[in-house]
């Protein structure tokens, strides 16, 4: 599914929606390793962008985005509305991602701009 056809809104520009084929999901649940936290706890002492977590996060997202793309394309889906990331702490170090949205059929209405 390209990115493009893969938005926050409601609708997606020039457009419409012919079928709806209900909420599409991609979850991974991750943890820091000891070796992540010793760098991180490092970077953390000098301040700023601690690097080495914004990495983990953005892995996690990039591979919960495919999953829930996957997902979609498995129901027969050409685009997804209302798309979300959430996390939550399941424990100390261990956090679940998740990326979920509406798959739905969709055809050129035919209009630009």
């Amino acid at each position: 599914m390209q990115d493009s056809m893969v938005t926050t809104a409601l609708v997606l520009p020039n457009h419409k929606i012919v079928r709806n084929l209900g909420v599409v999901r991609g979850i991974t649940v991750r943890s820091r390793s000891i070796v992540g936290n010793i760098f991180g706890g490092l970077q953390s002492l000098l301040g700023g962008n601690i690097t080495i977590y914004t990495n983990l996060c953005e892995q996690a997202r990039a591979e919960t985005y495919q999953l829930m793309c996957q997902h979609a394309q498995q129901r027969g889906a050409n685009a997804i509305i209302a798309m979300h990331y959430d996390a939550t702490e399941l424990m100390a170090g261990l956090t679940e991602v998740l990326c979920y949205g509406t798959a739905v059929l969709v055809e050129p209405t035919g209009e630009h701009g």
